[in-house]
């Protein structure tokens, strides 16, 4: 029987881990480009495949070298701030979410899937995730509770990015965006070359 300690627990780690996270900075940008539902479905599906990941095969990937680790985060930290600023500038006049067509659901949450499953991969609340199974011995209850925080870490960001979008122009979060995963950059390089 799942236990719902364990998942309100597991919950508020994750939750709390999640806040100042890349996946979190993603799920904001491409909540001010595309419509939210959309871009929520895509992450909710990345989530669910990340916490099975985790709960499946976590022990592995803590296994890995600290350093391989660092340095991946720090190249894809890397490639997304300049995927940002080359190909995420926009029209000035893009206040509002774009208008999808009648297939785009599938571009957009497609998309985010990609995004934020990539992002996810090796991350500390995937290793958080697998670590609180092993502790509590019950996945179930540890995969709910880190779904659901990842989830709502994510329509936070979504929401937020949404609101912000409406005071602040796009080439302003963009730029704010990808020079926040150029640090983030720098510190997981850093870390992979110390050690």
């Amino acid at each position: 029987m799942m236990s719902f300690s364990v998942a309100v627990l597991t919950f508020g780690i994750i939750f709390l881990a999640e806040l100042p996270d890349k996946t979190a900075l993603a799920s904001l940008v491409l909540g001010t480009k595309y419509r939210a539902s959309y871009v929520f479905a895509g992450i909710a599906a990345a989530f669910a495949l990340q916490v099975g990941i985790a709960l499946a095969a976590g022990h592995l990937l803590s296994l890995l070298p600290h350093r391989w680790v660092e340095g991946v985060t720090g190249a894809l930290f890397l490639a997304g701030a300049a995927m940002l600023l080359f190909h995420g500038g926009g029209d000035e006049d893009e206040h509002a979410a774009k208008e999808p067509s009648s297939n785009s659901f599938w571009r957009v949450a497609g998309a985010s899937f990609v995004v934020v499953a990539i992002a996810e991969f090796g991350d500390l609340t995937q290793i958080m995730t697998a670590n609180l199974a092993a502790k509590y011995a019950d996945p179930l209850a540890v995969g709910i509770g880190s779904w659901l925080a990842l989830c709502a870490v994510g329509g936070v960001a979504i929401v937020g990015g949404q609101k912000l979008l409406k005071h602040v122009p796009m080439k302003l979060i963009i730029r704010v965006a990808a020079s926040i995963m150029v640090v983030l950059a720098g510190v997981s390089i850093v870390g992979a070359i110390t050690g």
